[in-house]
């Protein structure tokens, strides 16, 4: 119980900072929401300023704000007067939770089987053309490998559709697109792994008594040699979370990735904060989540 309090209190307090950095450097950052309002009549431009309390000091609105935030409420957009940033994150979090968790589990499925496949081939063409493929995975950034994809299956071929959303085909490209640069870091994360497992003395002890290689791979050397992909999760949710917001812009998804690119080119404060406060908290609860199931796979790390 003393270990669950203390991690509550460090995730409240990182995300206490991240909400106070970012809301320092919005309103440091030049321009304002009502930018385009300044043509408008005085009294307007005063009325907006004051609905959205942007005509108080800057301590005044940060204190406000926060005691919103507690009571659960992010307030309203600036830029989307008809929605309350609840009401748009809570549009838009299925569509990234969706996307992203797709392409992590294709990264999985992908990533893992490669790397052992190539661990078990170490130095053959094929070990060597897997780990070439996988360095070009990594090479290409999301903001390249996207168009990639929708020049070659959409304008090309004509497979799949460019863009959009409400079709099981308008997922396909968005998850490749998140999914390749994290499969191409699992598979090299598992052969590694694997490669380092496979020459442990409990192994080599057990392949002497006569254990098959299916026996040693599956019930021996499978689930140490993935304590570093399970570890990975952390960093690999935390990338799907950050290129989604270049992917949902190329694929015009209407996801977390495109509402705070929006919000940050259109000053919208509210939408952005609110974005990064929810996911804050997603990471800091993966992250979490992430450390029991390392702890589950070896109690060691919890001693």
């Amino acid at each position: 119980m003393k270990r669950l309090l203390s991690r509550l209190l460090e995730a409240l307090i990182t995300l206490w900072l991240l909400a106070t950095l970012c809301f320092v450097l919005l309103r440091a950052a030049p321009g304002g929401p009502f930018d385009t309002e300044k043509s408008a009549p005085p009294e307007v431009q005063a009325a907006l300023a004051a609905q959205y309390r942007l005509d108080q000091p800057l301590i005044a609105q940060y204190g406000a704000w926060l005691g919103d935030v507690m009571r659960g409420d992010l307030g309203p957009s600036f830029q989307y007067p008809d929605y309350t940033v609840n009401q748009l994150i809570a549009q838009a979090l299925p569509v990234s939770a969706l996307n992203g968790g797709l392409a992590l589990l294709l990264a999985l499925l992908l990533g893992i089987p490669l790397g052992v496949f190539a661990a078990l081939r170490a130095g053959k063409w094929i070990d060597r053309s897997l780990m070439l493929l996988a360095g070009l995975g990594l090479a290409i950034p999301k903001f390249v490998a996207a168009p990639l994809l929708v020049l070659l299956f959409a304008v090309t071929l004509h497979w799949l559709p460019a863009g959009g959303w409400g079709q099981w085909n308008n997922l396909v490209l968005p998850v490749i697109a998140l999914a390749l640069p994290n499969i191409a870091y699992c598979a090299r994360l598992t052969r590694v792994s694997m490669l380092e497992t496979l020459s442990a003395d409990y192994l080599r002890a057990a392949r002497a008594r006569g254990f098959s290689e299916t026996r040693l791979l599956f019930s021996h050397a499978l689930k140490p040699a993935l304590l570093p992909v399970v570890a990975w999760l952390s960093p690999a949710l935390i990338n799907v979370v950050t290129g989604s917001a270049v992917v949902e812009q190329v694929f015009g998804i209407p996801g977390m990735g495109r509402y705070f690119v929006q919000g940050a080119l259109n000053r919208d404060y509210t939408l952005v904060l609110g974005v990064v406060l929810v996911v804050g908290a997603l990471i800091v609860a993966i992250n979490a989540l992430v450390d029991a199931l390392r702890g589950w796979m070896d109690p060691r790390l919890d001693q």
